[in-house]
């Protein structure tokens, strides 16, 4: 696999990952401290970002770095995908039910 298909799969992950999070690229660019011109040419492939770059990108849309490469672009079938959709859920319920547990029944 050449380097231009490589940057080409990580331009279309992170693009498909981003907007599965309702993202905009102004949100991304921020939470990744990048600026949005530079999102923007990597989204489509004409720029390559420093790995420093990619782990911010990565922990902004809360995946591993390796799912930015991977070749089959995730989608809203994937099961890893709907394995991360659900693992949110939990998680905002469960802060959620924190708070009013505590606001209620904490002394």
């Amino acid at each position: 696999m050449d380097g231009s298909k490589i940057r080409g799969i990580l331009a279309q992950n992170i693009k498909t990952f981003r907007e599965h999070r309702s993202l905009s690229q102004a949100d991304l660019a921020a939470n990744s401290k990048i600026s949005i011109p530079f999102l923007s040419e990597i989204e489509r492939g004409n720029k390559w970002p420093f790995p420093d770059t990619l782990s911010r990108i990565a922990k902004a849309l809360n995946v591993q770095i390796y799912e930015l490469f991977r070749e089959n672009t995730p989608n809203r079938n994937d099961r890893d995908f709907t394995t991360t959709v659900i693992n949110e859920i939990l998680a905002a319920q469960k802060a959620a039910s924190n708070k009013v547990i505590n606001k209620y029944f904490s002394k």
